[in-house]
């Protein structure tokens, strides 16, 4: 069932792990971002498209997580962009004998037999310095993130003052931060990250996150502070008090907390030994 949250805009929620797919309208198709999980979920949003006389002309995935770079043949043989980083992660890891494999391994039990994995990671790379989503709909400009994921990004609808946040700004889910290396900050890079969408603030009416619920223009501004406040607190060391953790979490998210107690844990590590993580 497809929402409208936006003139020309249109999103499809999973049950499990409530991601959001994101359809926008052009005037030839519409360009779909981070399709769904399962293959009934994908049936149905092109079987809803169709209904609408509407086919998909580009697909975007907003970061290399197994939910974001799903597809389905029945959504068409179309670009898959994603910014050149995610389509490097995804290049490598498909390079793999056993990548199938390795990418059922990462997939919920619930939804493990109904996952369709052969389009699993096709995205093609944007050119360095590309700022917009090359198709013929309203200007979609590319927001890169130093968060979360290698190559992570949100998207911004300026005609439709619509932001599409990626794995961030969520109700549900806390800031997961990127995976630890010998030389990146992930606090300061998520910190980056959340400076650079508060920058749209003031264009933006509604916030579409990668997880949850559709948000305002004030839920907005509400999250991105929820946000950073999480993220200094992991900083300071401790498990952020947060109502998305613990017996407060809405039911079925208390697996929040932990990641939470895990990326404590990570980065009390690296610490440990002086910023190398085991």
């Amino acid at each position: 069932m497809l929402s409208r949250v936006a003139d020309g805009v249109l999103t499809h929620q999973s049950e499990l792990l409530e991601n959001n797919a994101v359809v926008v309208q052009g005037p030839s198709g519409v360009l779909l971002v981070d399709p769904g999980l399962t293959e009934s979920e994908m049936t149905c949003l092109a079987r809803d498209l169709r209904e609408l006389g509407q086919s998909v002309v580009a697909g975007f995935a907003t970061h290399p997580d197994w939910d974001h770079v799903l597809w389905h043949p029945e959504l068409g043989d179309v670009p898959r962009y994603g910014t050149a980083r995610c389509a490097a992660v995804m290049q490598a890891f498909r390079s793999d004998p056993d990548w199938k494999a390795h990418a059922a391994e990462a997939l919920p039990p619930e939804i493990a037999e109904e996952t369709p994995l052969d389009l699993f990671g096709l995205i093609t790379a944007l050119p360095a310095g590309t700022t917009e989503i090359p198709w013929e709909g309203p200007r979609v400009q590319v927001v890169e993130l130093p968060a979360h994921a290698p190559g992570h990004a949100a998207l911004f609808i300026e005609e439709r003052r619509v932001l599409v946040a990626g794995d961030m700004l969520s109700d549900v889910l806390v800031p997961n931060l990127d995976v630890l290396n010998d030389t990146n900050d992930p606090i300061e890079e998520y910190l980056v990250g959340l400076q650079r969408l508060e920058d749209l603030t003031g264009k933006v009416d509604v916030v579409v996150p990668g997880h949850g619920s559709v948000g305002s223009a004030d839920e907005l501004r509400a999250r991105i502070e929820l946000d950073r406040a999480y993220v200094l607190a992991l900083r300071e060391g401790h498990v952020p008090s947060d109502l998305r953790v613990g017996e407060t979490a809405k039911p079925g998210w208390e697996w929040t907390s932990d990641i939470s107690a895990e990326q404590v844990q990570r980065l009390s590590e690296r610490s440990r030994h002086g910023g190398n993580p085991d």
